[in-house]
């Protein structure tokens, strides 16, 4: 293979999106669990419904307690102009679990209006048209 062809084909093996994530998640697809290694801070400002909160300064010391061996595990962190999820991923890479980061992150997740939990319960805001334009697929 060429270089250009294993490095698109190691981005999807590695990294997913919001959609394919929540597409996943309404579908009740099992085997995945949903990390958030953002401060508690952040976790409290609102997450995706079925994260589980494991900042990445933790998760060598607390992984195995809260995700059982061979379990999937998708990581997100603030946006794309961030690259905490990147670090959680090779934090769980090191550990032996299969990772992806989802790419995008918290931003994009409430960006494309999907469903947010916080103090205030669960809520979630209209789209944004310029990542989820109304009425519109974008084919990928």
């Amino acid at each position: 293979m060429n270089s250009a062809i294993d490095h698109f084909s190691n981005r999807l093996r590695f990294e997913t999106d919001v959609s394919d994530v929540h597409a996943g998640l309404e579908a009740g697809t099992t085997g995945v669990i949903v990390v958030d290694s953002r401060s508690d801070e952040a976790w409290r400002q609102g997450h995706l419904p079925h994260a589980v909160h494991l900042p990445t300064r933790d998760i060598a010391a607390r992984a195995a307690e809260l995700i059982p061996a061979g379990t999937a595990v998708v990581t997100y962190c603030w946006g794309p102009g961030c690259n905490g999820a990147t670090r959680a991923a090779l934090e769980f890479a090191r550990l032996g679990y299969d990772v992806k980061e989802m790419i995008g992150g918290y931003e994009y997740w409430v960006r494309e209006g999907f469903p947010v939990r916080d103090e205030r319960g669960e809520w979630s805001r209209p789209a944004d048209e310029l990542t989820a334009p109304a009425g519109a697929a974008c084919g990928c």
